[in-house]
C-alpha cells in the first residue's frame, strides 16, 4: 500500500497528463486534495481526463499544450496561476520515444524532435514553473527523465542524450533554487506500461517479455508506482530531498 499526502489547497501542474504517468500522476494530485492543471497535445485525451477529474469532485484544468514551443507553455503555467491563484507542485512529464537508429544514420530532424520535446520542453516548463515558485518562495518540481538518463542502449542516442540532458538541468537548477525554497528533483522510469511502450511493442521497438526480464523484479512498472515517486518527491516526506535522479525501474540501474 502507497502511503497517503494531503495536498489539500494546493496546485499541481503536470505535462503529458492525457495518458500513461502523467494521468496517474494527475489522479494521484487530484486525490490528494491538490487542484490540478492536466497539460498535453492530444486535446481528446486531455478532455477526457479532465471530465473524469472534474465529475469525481476535483478542481482541474485542461490546458492543450505542446511543450516543445515555449509560448505554450508560458501560457499553460500562467492559465493555471489565474485559475487556481498560485502553483506548489509540478510533474514535467511529457516525452516522446525515437525509433531504434544506428547513430550514423541519425537524422538531425530526429535529434531535433525528440530533444525538442524531451530536453527543451522540459528546460522550457520548469523555467516558467520557477518563474511563479519563486515568487511564493516555496515549491517542488519532478522533471521526467529515464533510465535512458543514466545508461546507454545501442540504437538510442538521441533518446538518450536528451534524458541525459534532464538530469543536468535538473541539478544545476536544484543547486540553484534550494536556497530560495523550492526542490528540484527528476526520475528516471525503467520500463513502464504505458502507451508509449505499447507503441513500441507493437512496431517491433521493443520484445516485452525481454525488457520484463532485463528489470530485476522481472516485470514492466506501472503508471501508479510512477505517480506514487512523483507524490513523494513533491511532499513534506522527502523535505530533505535536492537534486536526485531515482531510479524507478525495478532494479535495472543497480547491476
Amino acid at each position: 500500500m502507497n502511503p497517503t499526502y494531503d495536498f489539500t489547497g494546493q496546485v499541481a501542474f503536470v505535462t503529458g497528463a492525457g495518458s500513461g504517468m502523467g494521468l496517474a500522476t494527475a489522479r494521484a494530485f487530484a486525490d490528494a486534495g491538490a487542484a490540478v492543471t492536466l497539460a498535453d497535445v492530444d486535446t481528446a485525451a486531455l478532455q477526457a481526463a479532465e471530465r473524469a477529474l472534474t465529475d469525481a469532485g476535483h478542481p482541474a484544468l485542461a490546458v492543450h499544450c505542446d511543450v516543445a514551443d515555449e509560448d505554450q507553455v508560458a501560457a499553460a503555467v500562467a492559465a493555471t496561476v489565474q485559475r487556481f491563484g498560485r502553483l506548489d507542485a509540478a510533474y514535467d512529464n511529457a516525452g516522446i520515444q525515437s525509433p531504434v537508429t544506428d547513430a550514423a544514420e541519425e537524422t538531425a530532424a530526429v535529434f531535433d524532435q525528440v530533444n525538442g520535446v524531451n530536453l527543451r520542453g522540459i528546460w522550457a516548463c520548469m523555467k516558467h514553473e520557477l518563474a511563479w515558485m519563486r515568487e511564493q518562495g516555496s515549491g517542488a518540481i519532478v522533471n521526467c527523465s529515464s533510465l535512458g538518463g543514466l545508461v546507454g542502449l545501442p540504437g538510442r542516442a538521441a533518446y538518450h542524450a536528451s534524458k541525459h540532458g534532464v538530469l543536468g538541468l535538473t541539478r544545476s537548477a536544484a543547486l540553484e533554487y534550494a536556497p530560495r525554497g523550492i526542490r528540484i528533483n527528476a526520475i528516471c522510469p525503467g520500463t513502464i506500461e504505458t502507451p508509449m511502450v505499447t507503441a513500441m511493442i507493437d512496431a517491433g521497438d521493443l520484445d516485452r517479455d525481454q525488457a520484463a526480464a532485463d528489470q530485476p523484479i522481472g516485470r514492466l512498472g506501472t503508471a501508479a508506482e510512477m505517480a506514487a515517486a512523483v507524490l513523494w518527491l513533491c511532499s513534506p516526506a522527502a523535505s530533505f530531498v535536492v537534486g536526485v535522479a531515482l531510479p524507478v525501474d525495478g532494479g535495472y540501474t543497480a547491476r
